[in-house]
């Protein structure tokens, strides 16, 4: 890490943690492995920033000695760990890797390494194909069968970033490019917003290819294919990363036909419209390269770029129009967030000030339940303390802007909520969601969210299969029966718009929409710019033909208000 970089508290546990599973796995001193690990711990439960302290001051802080306290003020300064420096030094890079296998901790990794030789990710699924896995002491047949499923899914992730950090990159290569071209345009994945990006495309408007890949040629940031280029294609990567970069250069008076063919799935192109002609052909053929006379050409209805995937685009647009879709300025409040009285980095107020400076009009906060004591949960007599708060603040904002009081609530592995009723019924909504044991069958996960879709005091599902995008496979549930119940219990399902989880996968908007149930697009902010990861659920929403209409919180503060007091009534809670 860049040492110019300000270090945070987040930054210090990370490396921490880190220090602490490498010292285990190469069976270390149990009691300095605790020392560090107690320490990343207390310092995640800190509020305050720690890193502008001296030594003498971050030695009062419990469970931080004064070894300790040296590590930080080193990390601070140089944005490094020596210790940890060392400790991978000492350690293959595949063994690392075994560290992002689901089930694996850092006993059996080194249990792998110095009993079987596995070094590296090939011959740990080699070795799991084979048998051998199962045969040692404290493994098994189960365990086994989950690394080979967790190798399977980061298999299929390899190459791949999430939807974030390809816009990110798109950006980046468009702003080094832009100085070298007239007309540099984002195509592809990018484009129609794709949860998961593998190929960052660009397009160059240029007639002197030649030039072109000269030009790109002196770009830092880029590494070529020499195999994979062409005359007419630079593909390669950015330095540091495995995603893959394509750039074509497009003839003059071009760019806008070829914008719209790269942007679209196959399937999307392959479309044949009233005219008999194929989207694909329309566009290749048209006068007028605008995505709406293209369309028109193929005598087929306008599709909005996220939506150019496959044939659903078209399913949909037999019932609706494009102008019926969520936008970003289609959105009054916000219902899933997070504050410092949970694990969130930004005071509830400071979050509350944050919405309204959006032009939003109502902040729901959701901070983490009791149960949910990794990240600071509330107990029933901080849930009151924070009431207090929120009720000081609403009446200082006036009629325009509400904090509304609400809870993430864990559910528990039996189905129910976490609180009694009596604290439940003080919440404004409850989002119920699944945190802790996360492995389940497919029944026994859909019978686990069925019974919390039933409580009375569940207002939203939250992030449905608990997925991590490139990191965590969601558990396995029955979609239907999940979307039907909600339908039935007249709970909303949430679009978790961090870039992370995008969860409720976007397939499955659409039928959520038929059975009438609504979406609300929440950005589990834990932070003041967490809440702009609504963006991305908009995208995502879109993509899904999520309606402004059945969207959550596209309500206006006072509909919303209605709507809660309602259901209450409604539910005799």
């Amino acid at each position: 890490m860049n040492s110019d970089t300000k270090m945070t508290n987040a930054d210090i546990v990370d490396l921490f943690e880190q220090t602490a599973r490498l010292m285990e796995l190469h069976n270390e001193d149990p009691f300095r492995i605790k020392t560090i690990s107690s320490a990343a711990f207390n310092i995640d439960k800190l509020k305050d920033d720690i890193t502008e302290l001296p030594i003498a001051e971050l030695t009062k802080i419990q469970g931080i000695g004064k070894s300790v306290a040296n590590k930080i003020r080193e990390i601070v300064e140089t944005g490094r760990l020596t210790e940890l420096d060392e400790l991978l030094t000492r350690t293959p890079e595949g063994v690392l890797a075994m560290f992002r296998i689901k089930g694996l901790g850092a006993k059996k990794i080194r249990v792998l390494w110095h009993e079987l030789a596995i070094d590296n990710l090939r011959d740990l699924q080699m070795a799991a194909e084979n048998g051998q896995v199962a045969k040692i002491k404290g493994f098994g047949e189960a365990t086994q069968e989950k690394i080979l499923a967790s190798l399977e899914f980061l298999q299929s992730q390899a190459g791949k970033v999430r939807m974030d950090k390809a816009a990110m990159f798109a950006d980046l290569l468009r702003d080094a490019l832009n100085p070298h071209f007239p007309s540099v345009a984002i195509s592809g994945q990018v484009r129609r917003k794709a949860q998961e990006v593998d190929t960052i495309q660009v397009l160059i408007e240029t007639d002197d290819a030649i030039g072109a890949m000269n030009q790109i040629g002196q770009v830092p940031m880029l590494t070529r294919n020499d195999v994979q280029s062409s005359p007419f294609a630079w593909r390669g990567s950015i330095e540091g990363t495995d995603v893959g970069i394509e750039i074509k250069f497009i003839p003059t008076g071009q760019l806008a036909r070829q914008l719209f063919i790269e942007t679209a799935g196959d399937a999307h192109l392959q479309q044949v419209g009233q005219t008999n002609m194929s989207l694909l052909k329309a566009a290749m053929s048209a006068q007028d390269t605008t995505d709406e006379a293209i369309y028109e050409r193929a005598g087929l209805p306008f599709i909005v770029p996220e939506m150019r995937e496959d044939m659903f685009a078209f399913q949909w647009a037999s019932r609706h129009h494009a102008d019926d879709l969520v936008t970003w300025d289609d959105l009054r409040g916000t219902i899933h967030n997070h504050s410092t009285w949970s694990d969130g980095k930004n005071s509830l107020v400071q979050m509350a000030d944050y919405t309204r400076e959006l032009g939003l009009s109502y902040f729901g906060i959701a901070d983490h339940s009791q149960t949910a004591t990794y990240a600071q949960g509330l107990k029933p007599e901080q849930v009151a303390e924070q009431h207090l708060e929120i009720d000081a603040l609403n009446a200082q904002y006036g009629d325009t802007f509400r904090i509304l009081k609400g809870i993430e609530s864990d559910i528990l592995g039996d189905g129910s909520l976490d609180y009694t009723v009596d604290v439940l019924a003080t919440f404004d909504y409850v989002v119920a969601s699944v945190h802790q044991t996360l492995t389940m069958s497919k029944e026994k996960a859909t019978a686990r969210l069925l019974k919390a879709i039933e409580n009375p005091y569940t207002t939203v599902l939250g992030h449905p299969t608990g997925r991590l995008l490139l990191a965590r496979e969601g558990y396995p549930i029955d979609h239907k029966a999940i979307i039907d119940a909600c339908a039935e219990h007249q709970v909303v399902i949430e679009i978790n718009a961090s870039p992370y989880r995008l969860d409720i996968d976007w397939r499955w908007i659409d039928y959520a929409q038929q059975q009438g149930v609504m979406l609300s697009i929440n950005p589990d902010a834990h932070s003041t710019t967490g809440l702009l990861d609504m963006h991305y659920g908009v995208a995502i929403g879109r993509k899904g033909g999520l309606l402004k209409r059945m969207t959550f919180n596209a309500l206006t503060l006072e509909e919303m208000t209605e709507y809660l007091k309602s259901r209450k009534q409604v539910k005799g809670i």
